[in-house]
């Protein structure tokens, strides 16, 4: 079937060649788009063609070549399952070399409990306290994110100026909105006006660089609903919940190939409320979860994917920068 006279949408035209290419079965195939209204005969027929397309000939043969990789990463995942891995650690009085032992060094996320008990910020900041000292500063924020699914991917369309006023009377307004959020690339903290913030945090001892250079984190701000959706860091990541309360999920760096990866470094999987006929193979993923408290922290590995949803107004602050020998490790994105 010539591609350009081709019944199914573009959308479902590439889900149909991915999934062929991951090795899902034919049959599977079939159902799902049967299932999306497609009727078997069209089914049989896209697929054919798709199978004799030389472009799908290519994309099986790349598919070939990292079948070895993939296969080495089920390794891999099943025998950190048998080390703890499907349970996400839990930890209060961790010393730094155990932090980088176990952790850092051994590429595995954990919660930290009581690592923040010195922070005025724990204890000072509030939608009031914001408004009070900082009001009239102009500050950058994302608005109009509902209306694009790429928003994320697509932060300079996304970008606005107003007074922190104003914003903080959208977020304290009650809705349970993703349409608008104080998000790292805003950049606030390099920015004069909310510099001062930056005195109420403190670096994690022995962790965390205790500069607290404001190119070393960022400030993410906004109502209850906002959301983060699926992708990974190319850098080790220490988040701190300061205001409200966050659910964050974590899938390994090692299981790539079951979050469908999108533009690089996001995944094309809504791990709030997954498409497992869209998205199988995700059903396999080690999914991780924690609600963060105020006070809490998590390290967020390299590579390792999360998806964030605010509970509540909230403020976290990420650091980037640790005390480790030989320096930070980052990673370079796929394409």
């Amino acid at each position: 079937m010539n591609e350009d006279k081709s019944l199914l949408r573009p959308e479902w035209r590439q889900w149909l060649a991915e999934n062929l290419a991951l090795g899902v079965g034919v049959e599977e195939v079939e159902q799902v788009l049967v299932g999306a209204g497609v009727s078997l005969e069209v089914a049989r027929e896209e697929i054919a063609a798709a199978g004799q397309h030389p472009y799908f000939q290519a994309c099986r043969q790349v598919a070939r070549h990292f079948g070895w990789l993939e296969s080495l990463m089920e390794t891999y995942s099943a025998l950190r399952a048998q080390d703890g891995g499907r349970e996400l650690e839990v930890r209060e009085g961790l010393t730094p070399e155990e932090f980088f032992r176990r952790y850092y060094f051994g590429h595995r996320p954990v919660v930290l409990k009581g690592a923040m008990k010195d922070w005025p910020a724990i204890k000072k900041w509030s939608v009031p306290y914001f408004r009070e000292h900082f009001g009239r500063v102009e500050v950058e924020v994302m608005t109009g994110r509902d209306a694009n699914p790429e928003h994320a991917a697509q932060q300079d369309r996304h970008r606005s100026r107003m007074p922190f006023a104003d914003f903080l009377a959208m977020v304290e307004s009650g809705r349970r909105t993703n349409d608008y959020y104080m998000v790292p690339r805003n950049d606030n903290w390099s920015r004069e006006g909310l510099s001062p913030l930056r005195e109420d945090l403190r670096a994690p001892e022995g962790i965390i660089d205790p500069s607290l250079m404001a190119d070393q984190m960022t400030l993410l701000l906004g109502p209850a609903g906002t959301v983060t959706p699926l992708h990974h860091d190319n850098m080790n990541i220490l988040l701190g919940q300061v205001m409200g309360r966050k659910h964050v999920k974590l899938v390994p760096s090692y299981e790539r190939h079951r979050v469908y990866p999108h533009r690089g470094t996001f995944s094309h999987v809504d791990a709030g409320a997954p498409d497992l006929v869209a998205h199988p193979l995700f059903a396999e993923a080690t999914v991780l979860e924690t609600v963060l408290e105020p006070g809490d922290m998590v390290f967020l590995p390299v590579g390792w994917w999360h998806w964030v949803k605010a509970l509540d107004v909230s403020a976290s602050v990420t650091f980037h920068h640790f005390v480790v020998p030989g320096g930070n490790t980052h990673l370079d994105a796929p394409p």
